[in-house]
């Protein structure tokens, strides 16, 4: 069973056992008021509902989708054969960045894109993002505690990081692409931050009233560490129980810890039926570009250095893995060594 971590009475254990077994924890204590939430997406809705031509000009092609409006099929999971998923997004950044880093990385610390007469939404956007960040350090320093690495190792290294939240729209499908299986609404993958938090999603029917779960396959599902029970790992369905929500571990987590903490595989099942649709919000802790991603000296060993070695800078991981799934052009690889062989040239003449 995945344990529940309350931010309020924190127990390192159930910490422990639930992103090192199941990459999740359930976190009580969060004091996310649920009609800030409900509100949001009412918001959401009405922005998504405005015409594409208006979307495309809060949409970031040129800044690889990482702030404003990204449209349907965009985004591909590394493992998901290039079928892209059905849905989409809204991305800010509530905190504030390291100014610096704009020079350095333009397109993920670019500055937030809003749709016009939005203020309400855009309100209720921050202020959740606020809050989710707020929740995910607390968690990254229990967490820190609970390995006894010292308490502020994680966040320290988050200061100034290019964190994000994201809104999401899944779109209803027609009755031809239900039990397609190349139509998905989000494909099987692990996020590659440090810390993901997901407060809650919504589903709504085809006359667009909130709902219960149309089908027991719908919604969001996380996939266990493999086990002798569990070969494959085990699929869980991704509902905490009332008045929690998630945490789950990203892959530089992962690293950071040589596989003691596991990032989560998780996709998103469309329901069996056509006209129904979801949103969901995720909030996105990563460590500052300049970090180095290698497992700390507590979990260094052969098998940890030959899993997740050889050291890359945070910034440069997550530049290849926005080229992994599609939102980044590949050219965008060209930017990492040395540039400037071309000043030879002129010398030389």
């Amino acid at each position: 069973m995945i344990p529940v971590f309350d931010l309020d009475a924190p127990d390192p254990e159930a910490l422990l056992q639930g992103f090192g077994q199941y990459g999740l924890l359930y976190v009580r204590g969060h004091r996310i008021a649920p009609d800030l939430l409900s509100s949001f997406y009412d918001e959401y809705l009405k922005v998504t509902a405005r015409p594409e031509e208006e979307k495309q000009t809060w949409s970031g092609a040129d800044i690889w989708y990482q702030r404003g409006w990204t449209p349907p099929n965009t985004e591909t999971a590394v493992i998901a054969g290039g079928q892209p998923d059905f849905k989409e997004c809204y991305f800010a950044a509530p905190v504030q960045v390291d100014p610096e880093m704009r020079h350095l990385y333009p397109e993920v610390y670019a500055d937030n894109r809003w749709p016009r007469n939005s203020d309400v939404f855009r309100e209720k956007y921050l202020a959740l993002g606020k809050r989710l960040h707020e929740v995910g350090l607390a968690l990254l320093d229990s967490c820190a505690d609970a390995l006894g690495i010292g308490r502020r190792v994680f966040v320290t290294g988050t200061s100034g990081g290019p964190h994000v939240t994201r809104a999401l729209k899944y779109l209803p499908l027609s009755a031809e692409q239900v039990n397609q299986d190349h139509i998905v609404w989000g494909e099987e993958h692990t996020d590659f931050n440090l810390l993901t938090l997901l407060p809650g999603g919504r589903f709504f029917d085809p006359a667009g009233a909130p709902c219960a779960r149309p089908d027991p396959d719908a919604g969001l599902y996380l996939r266990t560490r493999p086990s002798d029970a569990h070969p494959r790992g085990e699929l869980v369905y991704g509902r905490p129980p009332e008045g929690c929500i998630v945490a789950q571990v990203g892959q530089q987590l992962e690293i950071l810890t040589g596989g003691d903490l596991l990032a989560t595989p998780h996709v998103i099942t469309a329901p069996k039926q056509p006209g129904y649709s979801r949103t969901s919000m995720a909030h996105f802790i990563h460590l500052h570009s300049e970090e180095r991603l290698l497992p700390l000296s507590k979990f260094r060993s052969e098998e940890t250095l030959k899993s997740y070695g050889p050291p890359v800078l945070a910034g440069t991981y997550g530049m290849k893995t926005l080229v992994d799934i599609g939102l980044a052009p590949r050219e965008a690889l060209e930017k990492l060594g040395y540039r400037n062989y071309g000043h030879v040239g002129p010398v030389r003449d």
